[in-house]
């Protein structure tokens, strides 16, 4: 009678996951809706849990060996899938980062709020006072572009890549992507701070770009200056931007734990900051492959200002938009 009992009360959950076992050795795990790919896990889970009863409470061996199976099958499946490696890295790039960086948006209008205030501020006190370039800028990085530099000299460094001393063009833009990708990744690794370095360091990158931009604003080089540092800054300094947003993601879950214990509120914040981060190295790539080669070649401003514009679109796409039909 117990066995009768047990099984007229467990069964349709047996049933029902033998039917999605069957669906998925027929056609394949993506033959499964979401709600059914969701369901597999307590079907399984409810499959053991009966297993252990029945064989705690001596059932008929027939039931326990059918148990048995069912679930030794829904183990593979559930546990055992594995998916293609190019399917994991589409899935990656095109659904889980956008998200990640949606998600953390708060985060993300400071980090961007921080590059905007740092340029302006260093591109009024250099306008004003043009002796603060190098409070900002370091005679490495400077190179021959200082406010003492002459027009002639400004403009070379935009469109020639000939070398001026320790301030060639091929050094200055292999240095300011060494600098900018160290830049980015400190400020998410510093966020266990308090978020408070992720800030600065964003901060101070804005400080530079407004003092350099400074400089050729004063030598009314603006439009040649922006039309030589978009193409490959408009993806750059995003990708700054977005490694100072994971940072300031990990110091706000320290500082503002959201419901449950800060470390499990750390731990969230952590894979969230994790997934932006692991998502703008491809960002610094591109941005290279445009420094080092396209802007080195190309010196036609129309051609350069519509690269930075097609990536603009891209971006604001891709991180706005995209990953938006899965659920």
């Amino acid at each position: 009678m117990r066995s009768l009992d047990f099984r007229r009360e467990r069964e349709p959950a047996w049933v029902e996951l033998e039917k999605l076992l069957t669906k998925t050795r027929r056609s394949g795990i993506r033959s499964l809706s979401a709600a059914e790919i969701s369901r597999l896990p307590v079907l399984y889970r409810a499959c053991v849990s009966s297993l252990g009863v029945a064989r705690a409470i001596s059932l008929d061996q027939a039931l326990v060996t059918y148990l048995e199976n069912l679930a030794q099958r829904a183990y593979f499946v559930v546990y055992g899938t594995k998916r293609p490696i190019l399917e994991v890295t589409w899935e990656f790039v095109a659904h889980q980062v956008p998200r990640a960086v949606r998600e953390a948006w708060l985060a993300l209008a400071i980090s961007m709020l921080m590059l905007a205030t740092g340029s302006a501020i260093g591109f009024a006190m250099v306008r004003s006072d043009p002796a603060r370039f190098h409070d900002f800028v370091g005679e490495e990085l400077a190179g021959d572009r200082g406010p003492h530099a002459d027009r002639e000299t400004l403009h070379d460094s935009l469109y020639s890549g000939e070398t001026h001393g320790h301030g060639d063009l091929a050094a200055f833009s292999a240095f300011l992507f060494q600098n900018n990708s160290s830049v980015g990744i400190l400020a998410f690794a510093l966020g266990v701070l308090f978020g408070l370095p992720a800030g600065l360091l964003v901060f101070n990158n804005g400080l530079m770009l407004g003092a350099f931009a400074a400089i050729y604003h004063e030598k009314s080089l603006a439009i040649d200056l922006w039309g030589w540092l978009l193409p490959h800054g408009v993806t750059e300094l995003l990708a700054i931007v977005l490694c100072g947003a994971a940072g300031l993601t990990v110091g706000g879950a320290i500082v503002f734990p959201s419901s449950g214990s800060r470390l499990e509120s750390l731990r969230r914040a952590g894979m969230r900051a994790g997934t932006i981060v692991i998502g703008t190295l491809p960002m610094f790539l591109v941005a290279g492959i445009i420094e080092g080669i396209f802007r080195q070649v190309v010196h036609d401003l129309t051609m350069r200002y519509s690269l930075a514009l097609v990536t603009a679109v891209f971006w604001t796409w891709y991180f706005g938009w995209a990953g938006r039909s899965r659920r």
